[in-house]
């Protein structure tokens, strides 16, 4: 991991630093800026394998920084908050980050989440020329809703392949219930958080008894599900 590049988007210039002085321990070079105002355009022609990125940030805010990375770039984003409630922790993933960490941290876990998700990155998914979106042994194929393990198909109902398309796009990446219903639903109908913790109960048991793990489907209290 020797010379890849990290950004830090930190107003609190002892955070900051901390986080460079830790990080240049794994070899990570870092690009520091103190306020939000040209973080996306640094991103944009900086290319770094990792963004830290705090919530709240003079001259633009962490959440829109993200989501205007999002539009171009899919480079992993940890956001640092000191705004512990639920709504801002769920915002943050909605927005498209990757993990976050609550204010005070510990720098060796800030590295450690790191390497956790550069490691996922390098077992993305990978999209065939097919369109065909594979990860851990499953195979989706979205033009003909078919889903395979090894040399089985699995039989989903639409909402099920959705809803395992939206996780196995990001895996890792937390998706929201609502988000999940987003992805899953065309006709724009609401349902309940029941109706997709029963779906997803229901793609487990299905996924499970194909690949022996009923942990692929990962809950995450209080957020909604992961895949990995």
């Amino acid at each position: 991991m020797n010379n890849q590049k990290i950004i830090i988007v930190e107003d609190e210039e002892k955070i900051a630093q901390i986080l460079v002085d830790y990080l240049a321990r794994d070899g990570f070079k870092t690009i520091v800026l103190n306020d939000g105002t040209n973080a996306v355009e640094t991103i944009k022609v900086s290319d770094p394998v990792f963004v830290i990125l705090d919530l709240m940030l003079p001259g633009k805010d962490g959440l829109s920084i993200c989501t205007e990375v999002r539009r171009f770039s899919t480079v992993p984003i940890l956001m640092l908050t000191a705004r512990v409630d639920e709504i801002d922790r769920l915002l943050g993933l909605e927005m498209g980050a990757d993990d976050y960490v609550c204010k005070p941290f510990l720098p060796r876990e800030v590295v450690a989440r790191i390497r956790t998700i550069l490691r996922r990155v390098q077992q993305h998914p990978t999209v065939t020329t097919d369109e065909k979106i594979e990860y851990r042994g499953i195979v989706l194929s979205p033009e003909r809703f078919l889903c395979r393990i090894g040399e089985e198909e699995i039989d989903l109902t639409p909402v099920e392949f959705r809803m395992l398309q939206a996780l196995m796009s990001h895996p890792g990446r937390v998706r929201s219930r609502g988000s999940l219903m987003k992805s899953s639903y065309q006709d724009d109908r609401i349902v309940s958080d029941r109706t997709i913790d029963s779906h997803i109960k229901n793609l487990r048991k299905k996924l499970s008894e194909a690949v022996d793990d009923d942990e692929i489907i990962h809950s995450i209290y209080g957020v909604g599900y992961k895949i990995e």
